[in-house]
């Protein structure tokens, strides 16, 4: 596949990124999808994609004990130093990519309501629904009634000309999803779908992809006492392949006493909400029209010249990634 770069945003450097299993994935989704669409449809289908991740995480005789896990770790450049738990009880690559970390301490949150933090460690980008010359990019990552389903279709009018994120999350990095925004939950629901990779390549070629994938979606009124103060936000959950399943255990205090999420909660901005089990995936936002401001360095960094992005192949728009930390500001209120 192309080369694909990223700006490292703390530095601002730019990275060349090496992916997980590119080569099988650029044969699935390149000869399997085009000589053999049953096969590929099969591949990306619920059982399969729970069989792969099985081979790649759980397998006995494969990356298992604490030594070979603490090498892969290593090769993988996972920091162990943040996580809650000691070294010699990540006796399996499951245990290790659902690790916990000291995010208190090494993803440190800024202490101002009115901001919108990232929700995961994650490469992303963001862009406003209403650009012309952004048409191309919605409509090839996703269409906002797909992506929000049936059950959702009544809060797509306040999303219409609004603005989005998106974030995706490597094999690599911290499989936790913390809230983005403080605000009342008044809906949360699950869309079945396919198990599609999320690696860029592979996104440019199916239509809409993360509008097809199983996905939860959260929708949170920040406009409540206590809340963040920008309209209604969507969060929009995306499994990918080799994910088992989003586990919603929103944790008030650190990780302890997980609750899963219903309508009514209140949540608090920069808390853990949800774990992917385990693998890459990708996390979605939506925000009304007018209500936010996203941080200029990300609008800057997505038109970048000069970074090789499989996201602009074949688009009209230059689709450069940003790498930041949960937590970290996104945008504040307009």
């Amino acid at each position: 596949m192309t080369p694909h770069q990223y700006i490292e945003r703390r530095s601002g450097r730019v990275v060349d990124e090496q992916f997980f299993g590119d080569h099988w994935i650029s044969y699935l989704y390149g000869g399997v999808r085009e000589q053999a669409p049953a096969l590929f449809r099969l591949c990306t289908q619920a059982r399969v994609s729970a069989v792969l991740g099985w081979l790649q995480f759980d397998l006995p005789g494969s990356v298992t004990g604490a030594r070979a896990v603490l090498k892969m770790a290593s090769a993988m450049g996972i920091s162990l130093t943040e996580c809650m738990d000691p070294p010699d009880t990540f006796t399996s690559m499951r245990k290790l990519f659902e690790r916990r970390i000291r995010y208190r301490d090494c993803r440190p949150i800024v202490d101002v309501a009115s901001e919108v933090v990232s929700p995961a460690d994650a490469r992303m980008f963001v862009g406003r629904l209403d650009e012309t010359d952004m048409f191309f990019i919605k409509e090839k990552f996703f269409t906002l009634p797909e992506l929000l389903g049936t059950r959702g279709k009544r809060w797509l009018p306040g999303f219409e000309n609004g603005l989005f994120a998106i974030f995706r999350l490597t094999p690599d990095k911290y499989h936790y999803n913390h809230v983005p925004v403080s605000g009342r939950v008044e809906d949360i629901f699950e869309i079945d779908g396919c198990y599609h990779s999320c690696n860029p390549g592979a996104v440019m070629q199916v239509a809409s992809p993360f509008a097809r994938n199983k996905r939860v979606v959260t929708l949170i009124d920040t406009d409540v006492p206590g809340g963040t103060q920008v309209g209604m936000v969507a969060m929009i959950e995306v499994v990918a392949l080799m994910i088992g399943r989003i586990e919603q255990c929103y944790s008030a205090d650190g990780y302890s006493n997980p609750q899963p999420v219903v309508p009514g909660m209140f949540l608090e901005r920069g808390q853990p909400k949800s774990l992917y089990h385990p693998g890459s995936s990708t996390d979605i936002l939506l925000f009304q029209p007018g209500r936010i401001r996203f941080a200029p360095d990300l609008v800057a960094n997505r038109r970048r010249t000069g970074v090789q992005s499989r996201y602009s192949l074949g688009l009209d728009e230059t689709a450069v990634e940003t790498e930041l930390n949960v937590r970290e500001t996104i945008a504040c209120k307009a």
